[in-house]
């Protein structure tokens, strides 16, 4: 385990990374944190010589820090609550590329991980990447029968690397939270346990293999967005190889009105294809940012880049799915009943005080084009509402508001007249006419008794195994906990030691605030 000590070096690398870009002023002006912490980062800007006034360069601070921060901070992008408007916005050009591995590497990596030369592997591989990223770089190759692929390698160490960051966001986010009002309620902890689940699922190719076929799976009946196939058999934990797609990215929108496409048809196919994977089959790709999309000939949206994935159980996608039906229709009753039903919202509130901060914030937004609004406004007033109403932050959902932000940005750019709301609600009304009808509740409920039924004879042999009929072995008492040599025991002598660890943690707090005010946690 990583000793306290530790962790504060790493964090103190950290916050002088950030004071030097400006990153940690936005905390003397934060009213939610400590007067003290608001003192002591201002002395610590001091002794970097870095001055309040400029501009405050969050995105270079987390390229400077490394690659786990690159990719938190992208997570952090559309979390205007935690960071900022200001640092969400800047965050926004947060790019996740770095100087790619030299060939000769990446040709240990894969020889290594499949265990023979690389030629017995494809018939050629080109050695300049396509794409270099902070977990992988892609490189273009061709198979021993002739398919074109791309194959991605992840970075040597870069497992490490990982694991040595997230130790140390994990112990920072424990003393965050342990103080207690705002940050508590932010739940730090939980975030930074989802964000290590999502990188621990990028570090494992096959992973995102088996990710890009379930999803191929569930969008197979959709016209018009498809998956690309992967090569099973030249893929493992540190190389995934999945078919080259020649199109043309969806950001290159010149290229697209050369190709003759629809501009206006793809955003739609977009948008529904991505409400497709989020209500109906509660798994969706959530990292469709413009470099992940590309669009083929006949106008097939093609998506790739599976290392990140959400998924929504049917409840709260049957919630979801009513929130943004009553958001389109203007509905802010039922959407704030669904809130206390969910239980994201604290039953010591009133539902009808809540519906009508509702109102204040999506009336602006109901039938005006995307152009015409600003989604970092509509985000802060619904983050106010949150806190206003004690709602703690849902991190299962949070994917889904990031992708959701993407999908938009994306379709505006293609269509700045779309209507996200227009063009969501025949999808979803349909979806709830399907889920929530009374059909659907009568198949629910005969599908729900059935099962208990047939439950019914495990119950019961569980009740005799914990009740058995009396002349059996008696239960045995309760036994004391007696601690064990090989624990770890503070030794006579060494009482100060709880007193560094206490101030370790007071520090380790203090720095954590900082980082989640700034934009590196949340």
């Amino acid at each position: 385990m990583t000793a306290p000590a530790i962790h504060l070096l790493r964090l103190a690398n950290w916050g002088t990374t950030l004071a030097r870009r400006r990153a940690l002023v936005g905390i003397e002006e934060d009213p939610n944190a400590p007067s003290a912490l608001r003192r002591l980062v201002k002395l610590a800007r001091l002794a970097t010589f870095t001055g309040a006034k400029g501009p405050r360069d969050y995105a270079g601070a987390f390229r400077a820090i490394g690659p786990a921060a690159i990719k938190l901070g992208q997570s952090l992008a559309t979390r205007p609550d935690l960071v900022g408007e200001e640092a969400a916005h800047n965050l926004l050009s947060l790019q996740d590329n770095l100087p790619p591995v030299p060939f000769d590497k990446i040709r240990e990596q894969i020889e290594a991980s499949f265990e023979q030369p690389l030629e017995t592997l494809f018939a050629e591989i080109d050695p300049v990447p396509v794409g270099a990223a902070s977990i992988a770089q892609v490189h273009k190759g061709v198979t021993k029968d002739g398919r074109k692929v791309a194959i991605k390698v992840l970075r040597p160490g870069i497992r490490q690397k990982f694991a040595r960051d997230i130790q140390t966001y994990e112990w920072a986010a424990a003393h965050v939270e342990a103080m207690g009002g705002e940050a508590s309620r932010l739940r730090p902890r939980l975030t930074i346990a989802n964000f290590k689940r999502w990188s621990n699922s990028e570090l494992d190719l096959r992973r995102e293999a088996a990710s890009a076929s379930e999803l191929a799976e569930q969008m197979a009946g959709v016209t018009g967005y498809r998956i690309p196939e992967i090569d099973w058999d030249r893929t493992n934990g540190r190389v995934l190889t999945i078919e080259w797609i020649d199109g043309v990215k969806i950001s290159n929108t010149e290229a697209l009105i050369e190709r003759g496409h629809d501009l206006p048809a793809i955003a739609e196919k977009l948008v529904i294809s991505f409400l497709t994977q989020a209500i109906s089959a509660g798994f969706f790709h959530a990292d469709m940012h413009q470099g992940n999309l590309f669009v083929e000939d006949d106008g097939t949206i093609v998506a790739i880049d599976f290392g990140i994935m959400g998924r929504i159980d049917r409840r709260a996608r049957q919630w979801l799915a009513e929130i943004l039906y009553g958001l389109t229709t203007g509905n802010y009753q039922r959407v704030a009943e669904i809130h206390f039903e969910a239980q994201y919202v604290p039953s010591y509130h009133s539902v009808g005080e809540f519906a009508t901060a509702l109102r204040a914030v999506g009336e602006p937004m109901r039938g005006k084009p995307v152009k015409e609004l600003s989604v970092g406004q509509m985000l802060d007033g619904l983050f106010a509402i949150t806190r206003d109403f004690d709602m703690q932050t849902q991190p299962h959902l949070l994917l889904l508001q990031k992708t959701m932000v993407m999908v938009e940005g994306i379709a505006t750019q293609l269509n700045p007249d779309i209507n996200m709301w227009d063009t969501a609600a025949p999808y979803v009304r349909s979806w709830i006419r399907d889920e929530l009808g009374p059909e659907a509740a009568l198949a629910d409920r005969l599908k729900e008794d059935t099962e208990t039924l047939l439950r019914l004879p495990g119950l019961i042999r569980r009740l005799e195994e914990k009740f058995p009929p009396k002349g059996g072995a008696p239960e045995p008492p309760p036994l004391p906990e007696i601690p064990l040599l090989t624990e770890r025991r503070p030794r006579e002598g060494q009482g100060g030691s709880l007193l560094g660890y206490l101030f370790a943690g007071a520090v380790g707090a203090g720095a954590m605030w900082g980082l989640v005010a700034s934009g590196l946690l949340g």
